[in-house]
């Protein structure tokens, strides 16, 4: 019976270069399910997917990473070249490389809070661009008849804010746009609400507010969208968000920045009674002046009157007036005069005419129209008369003398090549082409012989 061999050597297993990165990312991913890593940003790259690619490193190593958009969206900050930062994720194996890497799910600054760096970050950016420059900061208006709010329609803000318009000025029109101050999308809430007002509803001057809070809670007039929405505003801003010492991007774009949402309200409109009694004071010392300017005009007059130029004038005044006086007593007899005068022609001319008979007149005058309007028919008749008849003479003669008339008799043009009327057979050699115009149509003819006569 033979014996089976036995091999006690070690089993050989050959993996693929798939299956191997494969083993070893199962093993990374078992191994590092939930890290934390500390280092420096370097090669940060912003792909047009939205990923950021990116390779995290300290004094004596490096390690790539890669966030993808779902989790870079949510990042409060621009991570950026030389960045010191703190990112949780995954480590894993990318195959196609056969390079291990972190994929970053949760990123922040070392040392300092995204939301901080963040804010520091715009702000530069919009300071670069000269957001906040004094220059363009849009004064206030005086009185505002309307005044307009974008804030929650819900919280303490817009309370006190109507309170405190409605003690100072009970005349002032508020309108209000109610957003959300807080969580996601009342930054772009809050944009749309500035843009509103500028493009649909204009008001003199607008707020945009809410009540205090942390960081986060304020974090809406931080973001860019709302910056720009002020910037761009043609209305004065008043940005009055959170308390004394809170700030926001908001608060340096605007045209005025209030401690408070109800210091907005005051600063935006004095007390009724304040204008009152600025009017009256004004109107008192326009009351001076007028009274102080007339006094003067008076004494001047008054010293002018005195003056020996001024008394000339007065006496050479008072010699034209007489002269005029004159005159208008020699007109007013003169005109009775003529008056006078007048009546009598009338009245001579008066009696003629009641003797004169119109009637009869009017008659012999009607019947003189008649007879010559009778005499021009007659004339101008007889002349149209003799026009028609010569018409007709000339146009028989014309019509015996037209062409197309000698043609019908059987007569035709003759013309050449180049469309030159042939009146003599001199002109024409043998083998030229002809047209032969007749009454009705043309003929082609090309010459075989000729005559030439005297």
């Amino acid at each position: 019976m033979t014996q089976p061999s036995l091999n006690f050597g070690p089993v050989r297993r050959i993996y693929s270069v798939s299956e191997l990165s494969l083993e070893i990312r199962n093993l990374f991913e078992r191994q590092f399910p939930d890290v934390w890593v500390t280092g420096e940003v370097s090669n940060l790259r912003a792909a047009g997917s939205g990923h950021l690619y990116f390779t995290l490193k300290d004094e004596s190593a490096q390690l790539r990473a890669v966030c993808f958009r779902n989790q870079a969206r949510y990042l409060k900050f621009k991570p950026q070249d030389g960045l010191a930062v703190i990112a949780r994720g995954r480590l894993s194996i990318y195959e196609a490389r056969g390079e291990y890497q972190l994929y970053v799910e949760f990123l922040e600054p070392a040392g300092l809070g995204a939301l901080q760096l963040a804010f520091e970050q715009l702000k530069q950016k919009l300071a670069a661009e000269g957001f906040f420059d004094p220059g363009r900061k849009k004064p206030l208006p005086t009185l505002p008849r309307t005044i307009g709010v974008v804030t929650s329609p819900t919280g303490a803000v817009i309370q006190d804010i109507l309170r405190v318009l409605h003690r100072r000025f009970r005349n002032i029109n508020v309108l209000i746009y109610p957003v959300k101050v807080q969580g996601e999308g009342s930054a772009q809430e809050i944009a749309q609400g500035i843009e509103y007002f500028n493009h649909k509803a204009p008001v003199d001057v607008l707020i945009v507010a809410r009540g205090g809070g942390s960081m986060e809670d304020l974090w809406a007039f931080n973001e860019e969208v709302v910056a720009r929405a002020i910037a761009v505003s043609e209305i004065p801003v008043i940005s009055a968000v959170g308390h004394e010492t809170d700030f926001t991007i908001a608060d340096f774009v605007a045209d005025l920045r209030a401690p408070t949402p109800s210091a907005a309200a005051e600063l935006v409109v004095h007390r009724k009674q304040d204008y009152v009694a600025e009017i009256d004071d004004h109107a008192r010392h326009m009351a001076q002046m007028i009274r102080l300017k007339i006094s003067e005009a008076r004494q001047a007059l008054m010293q002018l009157s005195l003056s020996r130029v001024f008394q000339t004038l007065a006496t050479q005044i008072a010699e034209r007036a007489q002269r005029v006086d004159d005159c208008v007593g020699a007109m007013e007899r003169w005109m009775r005069t003529r008056l006078h005068t007048s009546r009598q022609e009338w009245l001579r001319a008066s009696a003629g005419v009641v003797r004169y008979d119109f009637i009869r007149h009017i008659r012999l005058k009607r019947a003189n129209v008649e007879d010559r309007q009778q005499r021009i028919q007659n004339d101008i008749q007889r002349f149209l008369t003799g026009r028609r008849n010569r018409l007709t003479q000339l146009e028989v003669v014309l019509k015996e003398r037209s062409p197309r008339t000698i043609l019908e008799r059987g007569y035709s043009i003759t013309r050449d090549a180049g469309g030159n009327i042939i009146r003599d057979a001199a002109q024409v050699a043998i083998g030229a082409e002809l047209s032969l115009h007749l009454a009705k149509g043309e003929l082609g003819a090309i010459v075989k012989d000729r005559n030439v006569g005297q």
